[in-house]
C-alpha cells in the first residue's frame, strides 16, 4: 500500500495546508483537527466551587462546559476567602472558550489591579480557576496536562515527605520518622520553630535565646541521625525568626549537610533573606508566600534564595508556575514546590514539574491523614515509594471520589451546587 505523503495526510483529516495555517487561532485549529466532541468551539457554562479542610483549608473549583466535560482545579492556604472571588469572576467567565488559558487569565488579573490582583487571595482564587481550565483543556483535546505546558523532561515526580510534627525526639516524633521509612520517601522535612519553647522569653518577639537554638540544633541532629545518609533532610523555621537568630541557626546547622533551610526570616524583606543566605553554606529555600512572576523577581535578581518553592495551588496556577520556574532557571536555581493539597492539586502539580528542567522535588503533606488521601481521588494512592509516575490519561489525569473528599468538606459549605445569581 502506498503511503501518504503529508500534503495528502492533512487533506484528508480536513485541514489542508490552507486551512491548517489559515485558522482564526490554535484553539479553533487544534479542536477542528483532535476533538473527539466534533463540535465548533467550547463554552464556559458555569463555574461551581467545595471547600474542604484536611491541612488547611482546600477549595476546589469546577469549570463546567457546553459540550458536558467539566475541568477540576484546587485552591489553598490564602483560600479562604476564594469563594466570592471566584464567583465574582463567573460572569466574565460564561461564555469564554476554556482552551485560551492564558488569555483567560490574564483577562481576570488585570481587570481585579484595584481588587488586590498582585497577590494573596485574588491570586489563590485564580490559580484554582486557571488550574481547572488546564484540565478541561486536556481532556477536551484528549492530552495530559504536561503536553500543554511543553511535554515533560522527566517520567515521574520525586516527592518529599514533610513530617508535620515541630517534636521529632518525643515518642510521636519518633513513630512519625518510622512511617516515612516505611513509604520509602529518599527526602524528608522537619519544623524546628516553636512557639511553646519554654526557653522563650517573649510572645512577640522571635529572636531566639541560646537555649532555643540548642533546641532547634538538636532536633535536626536527631532528625538527621534517624534516617539514612542517602535520605534527604529539609528543616523549616516558617518564617517566623529574625535576621540575627536566622543567621545564627543556618551557621550552627551546616555540619548536617541539609537539603535545604527553609525560611528563616520572613519573606516579605528579600534583603534580609539574602543577608542570612550569604552567611551560609547552608542552602536557603523560600517563596511559599510569594505570587505570580512578580513576586519572585526581586528573590532571583538579589540571589538571595539558593532554592525557590512557590505553591502552584495560589501564586498563580501551572503555567504561571512553569514562566516562575523558566524565570528561576535563568539564574540557575532549582525549584521544589510547596504542596499541601489533596491528590488533584499534587498531580496538577506534578505535570508542571515534568515540564520544568530545573524542578528539583515537590512536597507531601498528608501523613497525618493518610486514609483519606489514599481514597480521596478514584485512581488510589498515587505515590509510589517517595515518587509519582505522571500520567498520560487526558487532563490532570485523576478524578474526585467524592465520597471520600466529602469526608473533608467544610459544614455549612456548597458542594459543587450552581449558585444562584442575584
Amino acid at each position: 500500500m502506498r503511503k501518504r505523503n503529508r500534503r495528502e495526510f492533512l487533506s484528508a483529516s480536513g485541514l489542508g495546508l490552507a486551512g491548517l495555517f489559515g485558522s482564526r487561532s490554535l484553539s479553533a485549529a487544534v479542536q477542528a483537527a483532535t476533538s473527539p466532541y466534533r463540535r465548533p468551539k467550547l463554552k464556559i457554562t458555569d463555574v461551581r466551587t467545595a471547600e474542604v479542610r484536611v491541612h488547611g483549608g482546600q477549595v476546589h473549583v469546577r469549570v463546567y462546559t457546553d459540550q458536558g466535560i467539566f475541568g477540576q482545579g484546587e485552591a489553598t492556604d490564602a483560600a479562604t476567602g476564594a469563594v466570592p472571588l471566584i464567583r465574582s469572576f463567573k460572569p466574565f467567565l460564561i461564555g469564554q472558550d476554556p482552551l485560551n488559558v492564558d488569555y483567560v487569565f490574564e483577562s481576570l488579573r488585570t481587570r481585579g489591579i484595584f481588587a488586590g490582583a498582585q497577590a494573596g487571595q485574588y491570586v489563590t482564587a485564580l490559580s484554582g480557576v486557571e488550574i481547572a481550565l488546564w484540565d478541561l483543556a486536556g481532556k477536551a483535546l484528549g492530552l495530559p496536562v504536561y503536553q500543554l505546558l511543553g511535554g515533560k523532561v522527566r517520567d515521574r515526580i520525586r516527592v518529599y515527605c514533610d513530617m508535620s510534627t515541630e517534636t521529632p525526639l518525643n515518642e510521636e516524633g519518633q513513630k512519625r520518622i518510622q512511617e516515612v521509612k516505611d513509604l520509602h520517601f529518599t527526602a524528608a522535612k522537619t519544623d524546628i520553630d516553636d512557639y511553646s519553647d519554654p526557653a522563650r522569653f517573649d510572645k512577640v518577639n522571635w529572636t531566639a535565646s541560646n537555649t532555643e537554638i540548642d533546641h532547634m540544633v538538636e532536633k535536626v541532629a536527631f532528625v538527621r541521625k534517624s534516617f539514612d545518609p542517602k535520605i534527604d533532610v529539609a528543616v523549616d523555621m516558617h518564617g517566623r525568626y529574625d535576621m540575627t537568630t536566622g543567621k545564627r541557626v543556618a551557621k550552627e546547622i551546616e555540619p548536617f549537610k541539609l537539603l535545604w533551610l527553609e525560611e528563616p526570616v520572613p519573606p516579605e524583606n528579600v534583603d534580609a533573606m539574602r543577608d542570612v543566605r550569604e552567611s551560609t553554606t547552608t542552602p536557603i529555600a523560600c517563596g511559599e508566600n510569594l505570587y505570580l512572576r512578580h513576586g519572585f523577581r526581586e528573590l532571583l535578581e538579589k540571589r538571595a534564595a539558593d532554592i525557590i518553592e512557590p505553591d502552584l495551588q495560589k501564586c498563580g496556577g501551572l503555567l504561571e508556575g512553569r514562566k516562575i520556574a523558566d524565570m528561576a532557571h535563568t539564574y540557575y536555581v532549582p525549584v521544589a514546590p510547596h504542596c499541601v493539597v489533596s491528590p488533584i492539586g499534587m498531580m496538577a502539580s506534578c505535570h508542571a514539574c515534568a515540564a520544568v528542567p530545573n524542578f528539583l522535588i515537590l512536597e507531601w503533606h498528608w501523613i497525618s491523614s493518610l486514609a483519606l488521601w489514599r481514597n480521596f481521588v478514584k485512581e488510589g494512592e498515587i505515590i509510589e515509594n517517595g515518587f509519582i509516575p505522571v500520567p498520560d490519561r487526558p487532563g490532570i489525569g485523576v478524578e474526585m471520589n467524592e465520597e471520600a473528599a466529602r469526608k473533608a468538606q467544610v459544614p455549612g459549605t456548597p458542594w459543587f451546587e450552581p449558585t444562584r445569581e442575584g
